[in-house]
C-alpha cells in the first residue's frame, strides 16, 4: 500500500494491509497518541503535513481510528467503511491537503448527561475528519509533548490520571494541606480560536499544518439538521482536541511552575496545592488572572480555596491513615455515581437473565475497577463487592417469583430443604431473602463464572 505519493496506474496501492484487521494495538490507551509514525523522528519544521501524509504513518492512524470504533459523523459513514472509501479517493484527498485546499465537514452535535446535572456537549467528526486528525495528531505530539509542564498528565503518551492523583497525594504528605480547586466553566466549548492559535503558532512552523488545523476549529456544528458556525470551543470528540487544550493550557503550567509551585493538571482539572489558607487565595487570585489571559473563566461556584482531604480530585479523595499517612480512597460523588449505575444495570423489572447483567456488569465494572483500584481501602471495596452480589442474589431471586420455583431452585443448588423453604416462604421479600443463606445456593464462584469482577482484585 502507498498512500502518500501514490500513482493513479497502481492498483495495489489501497488494500490496507494492516495487521490484526484495524484494531487497535494492545497496550495503548486510546487517549494517547502514539509516537512518530513516519520512521524518521521528529520531522521538520516545514515538512509536517508531508511526514502526516506518509503511508507508515496514515495506516497507524487508519489503524487507530478503526479500533476506537465511535458513531459516524454527519454524512453518515462508519468506520468500517473508511478503508473502502479511501481506495477510491485518496489521490484526490492528498492533493487537497498539500495544496490548501481540504475543507473539513461539519460535525455532528451530540449531547451526553453528566454525573452532575446537565449535559456535555459532543461534537462527532466523520470518520475522514477522524482519520486525518490523527494522522496530524500522530506528528504533532512528539514534537509538541516535550515542550509541555511534568505537571501535566492528560492525553499524554505514558502519562494518565493516576499519575496526577499519586502527584496530589505526595504534596499533600508533605503538608501542603490546602488546595486550590479550579474549574473552568465549558473550556472545550469556551477555547478562543485566535488565542489557540497564536499559542499553537509559536510551537509550528509549518503554515499549511497551521491552517487546517484552524480550518477544523471553525469547521460549523450540525444541530437538528441546521450547520451553526463556530467562532470558539473545540468540542471533545475529534483526536486533536486533547492536545490543542494541553497547547493552551501549557503557558498557565509554565507560569505556575516558574512561581515554585506544587500542581497536578489533567486536561482542564487544575489543582495547585499550598500550606495555607491565605497562600491558597494569592495563587486563586493569579490563576484568575492568567486564564483571563486565555480569554477563559473560572467557574466560582464549583471552585474553592480548600483543605485538600475536603476536596476530590479526579474521582478520588485523600485521607489520613496511621501514623499521618495520606491514602487514596474513591470520593464520595464517584462511590455514588457507580452504585446508581450498578442498580440500573441489577433493576430487577428489566426483562433480562442472570448471565445478560452480569455480562453487563462485567463491561461497566471491569473499566471501573481498572481505574479505581489506586485507591488505599480494601475493606470499603470488600462490602462493595458483597453489596454487588446481594444485588445480583436478589436479581435472581426476583427472576424465579414463585415461591414453589424458589424452593426448587435452592434445593436443586444445594441448598437445604429447611433453608429452601424459609426462603420460599417469604418470596416477596427479594432483599432480605438474599442475605438467608443464598450465598451456599448462589455463591460468589458462580458470579465470577460469570465474568464480575472481583472489586480491588
Amino acid at each position: 500500500m502507498s498512500l502518500g505519493g501514490a500513482r493513479r496506474q497502481t492498483s495495489r496501492q489501497l488494500e490496507l494491509p494492516f495487521p490484526g484487521r484495524g484494531e487497535a494495538p494492545r497496550g495503548k490507551r486510546s487517549d494517547e497518541a502514539p509516537k512518530a509514525a513516519n520512521g524518521s523522528g521528529h520531522p521538520g519544521a516545514s515538512g509536517l503535513l508531508e511526514a502526516a501524509l506518509s503511508s507508515r504513518n496514515l495506516r497507524a492512524a487508519l489503524q487507530r481510528v478503526k479500533g476506537n470504533k465511535g458513531s459516524p459523523g454527519i454524512d453518515g459513514m462508519t468506520v468500517g467503511e473508511i478503508a473502502e472509501y479511501l481506495r477510491g479517493n485518496w489521490l484526490r484527498l492528498r492533493e487537497e491537503l498539500l495544496a490548501g485546499r481540504y475543507q473539513p465537514q461539519p460535525v455532528r452535535r451530540q449531547t451526553i448527561p453528566k454525573s452532575g446535572g446537565g449535559v456535555r456537549e459532543l461534537g462527532i467528526p466523520t470518520v475522514l475528519d477522524r482519520f486525518i486528525q490523527q494522522a496530524l495528531l500522530q506528528v504533532l505530539q512528539p514534537v509538541l509533548d516535550p515542550t509541555f509542564s511534568e505537571h501535566s498528565h492528560g492525553f499524554r503518551p505514558g502519562r494518565r490520571a493516576h499519575d496526577a492523583v499519586r502527584a496530589a497525594q505526595r504534596y499533600v504528605q508533605e503538608g501542603r494541606r490546602w488546595v486550590v480547586d479550579v474549574d473552568l466553566e465549558k473550556f472545550f466549548d469556551r477555547v478562543n480560536h485566535d488565542v489557540l492559535m497564536e499559542r499553537l503558532s509559536r510551537r509550528i512552523a509549518d503554515r499549511r499544518v497551521l491552517t487546517l488545523v484552524r480550518r477544523y476549529l471553525g469547521a460549523g456544528m450540525m444541530a437538528h439538521g441546521v450547520v451553526v458556525e463556530r467562532h470558539e470551543g473545540t468540542p471533545q470528540g475529534g483526536p486533536l482536541s486533547p492536545l490543542l487544550a494541553n497547547v493552551l493550557l501549557d503557558e498557565v503550567d509554565k507560569e505556575l511552575e516558574k512561581r515554585g509551585h506544587a500542581f497536578a493538571r489533567y486536561a482542564d482539572d487544575c489543582n495547585v496545592y499550598v500550606r495555607s489558607k491565605r497562600a491558597g487565595e494569592r495563587v486563586m487570585e493569579l490563576l484568575r488572572r492568567l486564564y483571563g489571559r486565555l480569554h477563559l473563566r473560572i467557574n466560582e461556584s464549583k471552585s474553592a480555596v480548600a483543605r485538600a482531604i475536603e476536596r476530590p480530585f479526579l474521582g478520588f479523595a485523600f485521607w489520613v491513615g496511621p501514623g499521618r499517612v495520606v491514602r487514596r480512597r474513591v470520593a464520595p460523588k464517584a462511590l455514588g455515581a457507580m452504585k446508581d449505575r450498578v442498580r440500573r444495570i441489577t433493576r430487577r423489572t428489566r426483562g433480562r437473565n442472570l448471565p445478560q447483567i452480569c455480562r453487563e456488569l462485567r463491561s461497566y465494572l471491569g473499566g471501573w475497577n481498572e481505574y479505581f483500584r489506586l485507591a488505599e481501602t480494601p475493606r470499603a471495596l470488600a462490602e462493595l463487592d458483597e453489596w454487588i452480589r446481594h444485588r445480583l442474589r436478589a436479581f435472581q431471586l426476583k427472576q424465579w417469583k414463585r415461591g414453589r420455583t424458589i424452593y426448587r431452585e435452592l434445593v436443586a443448588r444445594g441448598l437445604s430443604s429447611h433453608g429452601a423453604a424459609q426462603v420460599a416462604a417469604n418470596s416477596r421479600r427479594w432483599w432480605k431473602n438474599s442475605a438467608m443463606g443464598l450465598h451456599r445456593a448462589l455463591p460468589n464462584s458462580l458470579f465470577a463464572r460469570l465474568g464480575v469482577p472481583a472489586l480491588g482484585a
